[in-house]
């Protein structure tokens, strides 16, 4: 707890450096170059398209690109002040978020058209595949690619890929930040400055503190947490830079516990979550906590051979903490039917530090009438993640599991029970906590490394038709190992993945594409600090999972390039899923698909009038399906063939638009909406659909300040964000309201 009782020195004193290495030039350049008026500021800030991805493995801009991308930009960051990844991801339509568990870390779990993304999220090109909640102050935007695209990042990317774009330092000077308050304890500070110091050599700081507890809850979840990113360049506008940067995050969380699923009508855990309260609350306030820390290092170097020809190489050290234990209200032992519901602890203690190195050489060339825009290169990377838990007792030797014959709340709710059985109705987040907690760390140690090699090149036949090809080979080597008794178990293996793509533009402004893609999956793909199963007895000579994205689509920019519009229909097949047939053997024997089309539109209408919207209908099916083995305990799970796929939302849909009402005043609309999303491959468990509304207005005080407030969650509405396979469902937060002060100079 110290880190919290200083955090906000930490944040003041990081803000105070870099005012006063700063604010003294920018103000003086301020009075030099002056905007002409707000009305200009506000049109030429208001970009919500993004033309160019930020990734050097996109070749082709994304109008010619033959894949569905969508860009989180920095103007949709800004007007609807999403503070982590996880809220950014809810503006991209076709993305649900999973929940996590025991086995399944409590950390972003993006599910992209349908399939777990958790191992396939980048920070600028690099993996970044460690189990953890990641911040936005340091970002200037995100890129979701989606379909099967290990030839673009290698291992994983079934569904699609996020990719984080950092705060880097780069030409120019200016200062920027926020100062936030609201509703539920709400407090965040930012700031973001950058300094040219000539000779093509420039600096950069992005710092944070934040806390909130979760809106609509009482005596409930809570976050806090700071960060700060500082970079610096060299080189700028020369044939030779170079760029050394730094992460650092550190949160201290109380953790959301979730509501059970509950069928009143034949009292069976089924169905959609308990008909409870809005904003309850099962955690205990005193045991409870989830601590993190993150941090990369990174040196990138780059030479222009000739106007043409760079060769660039990236580094990368990354080290990362995931400790928590929280209350997961356990639904398992039908307590609900009693009113009761038993606090299960869910625990994990993960270290895990990663390399990685990126060497690549992109241009552009010509053979005789064809030309090329390439991007090859080779990568490695190890990362070894040590796991274990915490061992939680009772200190009076009463009974703490969740039996209501035989367990806690056979003893009743609160103190006959040490309070380990409370309410279903009316539980108290304040109850004391009686019991001890035992630290088991390093239990399991698990390495992976990666050598890869790869080739993307999109040619252009002539001026209307274009063609995409791409190739990578992985060697992908995982082993664990179980530290009490030095036991190994290993998966090595090696796959190629393809992509190829022919585009056709009618006009320079549009284009109509048809693309193939393959991606692959290999056993203990996250390092063994995910959700991914790691590598075990019974999965240690399994293949890689395979899965292909057939798509096609259409691009256009209208407006004279102010405004572009996306559509495209695809199928993903996942064609040897691993599967269990019995308690001791797993095979590649399962498949599944998803059918669907999307479209998309970004950009400006008018000059004043901005808008991002987008709908995604996906169609899923889970084809072919094994066993659920718990123990020796086994359930036939083939009789599910056929049933939706969890995590998927047949129809999700998204809008947010704005509208410079006067030249000082700016409104804005969004909303959210989302089908029913299944929890289980029964689909007996499931969170009901909904739609959330939110808004915001921005006040200009002058060219330099203005005022900003959001409301999210308008009509307060009570849904649920994401659905465990299992035992419970997350509950959204309910309104809330946040005044931004922010500046830029």
């Amino acid at each position: 707890m110290a880190f919290i009782k200083t955090r906000k020195k930490f944040v003041s004193s990081a803000i105070v450096s870099s005012l006063s290495m700063m604010a003294g030039n920018a103000i003086a350049q301020d009075q030099v170059a002056q905007l002409d008026t707000i009305r200009t500021q506000a049109a030429t800030e208001q970009s919500l398209k993004v033309d160019q991805s930020a990734n050097t493995k996109f070749i082709a801009p994304l109008l010619d690109t033959p894949k569905s991308v969508s860009v989180i930009s920095k103007q949709l960051i800004q007007d609807t002040q999403v503070t982590t990844l996880s809220d950014a991801l809810r503006n991209v339509p076709g993305i649900t978020l999973g929940a996590g568990e025991g086995g399944n870390p409590n950390g972003d779990r993006p599910f992209i058209r349908g399939y777990s993304s958790e191992s396939s999220i980048y920070v600028d090109g690099i993996r970044n595949s460690t189990s953890q909640n990641r911040e936005m102050f340091a970002v200037e935007q995100v890129e979701v690619t989606k379909g099967s695209s290990s030839s673009l990042g290698g291992a994983g990317s079934v569904g699609g890929s996020i990719n984080m774009i950092s705060k880097v330092a780069k030409k120019g000077d200016f200062l920027e930040g926020s100062v936030a308050g609201g509703t539920d304890n709400y407090q965040r500070i930012t700031l973001d400055g950058n300094k040219d110091f000539g000779n093509g050599i420039a600096a950069r700081v992005a710092v944070m503190g934040h806390q909130n507890e979760k809106a609509g809850q009482s005596d409930g979840a809570e976050y806090k947490r700071a960060g700060i990113a500082p970079s610096i360049s060299f080189g700028l506008d020369t044939p030779t830079r170079a760029t050394l940067s730094y992460y650092y995050l550190k949160s201290d969380d109380t953790p959301d516990s979730g509501v059970p699923y509950w069928n009143s009508s034949d009292n069976t855990a089924t169905g959609k979550p308990l008909n409870a309260k809005q904003g309850i609350f099962y955690g205990w306030l005193d045991r409870d906590f989830q601590k993190q820390e993150n941090q990369i290092g990174t040196f990138k170097l780059e030479h222009d051979l000739t106007e043409n020809l760079t060769i660039s190489n990236v580094a990368s050290y990354t080290k990362s903490t995931n400790n928590y234990i929280w209350t997961q209200p356990d639904d398992s032992q039908k307590n609900i039917a009693n009113g009761e519901v038993w606090r299960r602890v869910n625990s994990r203690i993960t270290d895990t530090t990663g390399f990685n190195d990126q060497l690549s050489l992109t241009g552009k060339f010509n053979t005789g009438s064809l030309k090329h825009s390439f991007n090859v290169g080779a990568e490695y990377s190890d990362q070894e993640s040590d796991k274990g838990s915490y061992t939680v007792t009772s200190n009076s030797g009463k009974t703490i599991t969740g039996s209501p014959t035989t367990g806690a709340c056979s003893l009743g709710i609160g103190a006959g029970s040490d309070y380990w059985c409370t309410s279903a109705y009316n539980p108290n987040s304040k109850d004391p906590w009686l019991g001890n907690v035992a630290a088991n760390k390093a239990v399991t140690t698990t390495t992976a490394q990666t050598t890869s090699v790869y080739l993307l090149d999109n040619i252009e036949l002539n001026p209307q038709w274009l063609l995409d090809l791409g190739v990578r080979w992985d060697k992908f080597d995982t082993e664990l190992k179980t530290n009490a008794t030095g036991a190994k178990i290993e998966n090595n293996t090696d796959f190629f993945s393809y992509q190829t793509g022919l585009t056709f533009k009618p006009v320079e402004n549009g284009a109509i594409y048809a693309s193939f893609a393959t991606s692959a999956n290999p056993v203990g793909v996250d390092g063994g600090d995910g959700s991914e199963t790691a590598v075990n007895a019974s999965n240690k000579d399994l293949y890689p999972e395979k899965a292909r994205t057939f798509e096609i689509g259409t691009k256009w920019d209208f407006l004279n390039d102010k405004l572009n519009l996306t559509a495209a229909i695809f199928r993903t097949e996942k064609q040897n899923t691993r599967i269990s047939i019995d308690a001791n053997t797993s095979i590649n024997g399962g498949a599944s698909k998803v059918d669907g089309f999307e479209l998309g539109l970004n950009g400006n209408i008018t000059d004043k009038w901005a808008v991002s919207a987008g709908y995604t209908y996906l169609d899923s099916e889970s084809t072919k399906n094994g066993v659920s083995c718990r123990g020796t305990t086994c359930t036939d799970q083939t009789i599910y063939n056929g049933n939706v796929m969890p995590n998927v939302a047949k129809n999700s849909a998204t809008l947010w638009t704005t509208y410079q009402v006067l030249p000082q005043l700016n409104l804005g609309v969004g909303t959210i909406a989302m089908d029913k999303v299944y929890g289980d491959l029964a689909n007996t468990k499931y969170v009901p659909g909904y739609v959330r509304y939110d808004a915001m207005a921005r006040y200009n005080v002058n060219k330099n300040v203005d005022l900003q407030l959001n409301v999210n969650n308008l009509s307060d509405e009570r849904y649920f964000t994401k659905a465990f396979a299992s035992h419970y469902a997350t509950e959204a937060e309910g309104r809330s309201a946040v005044l931004s002060l922010n500046f830029k100079y």
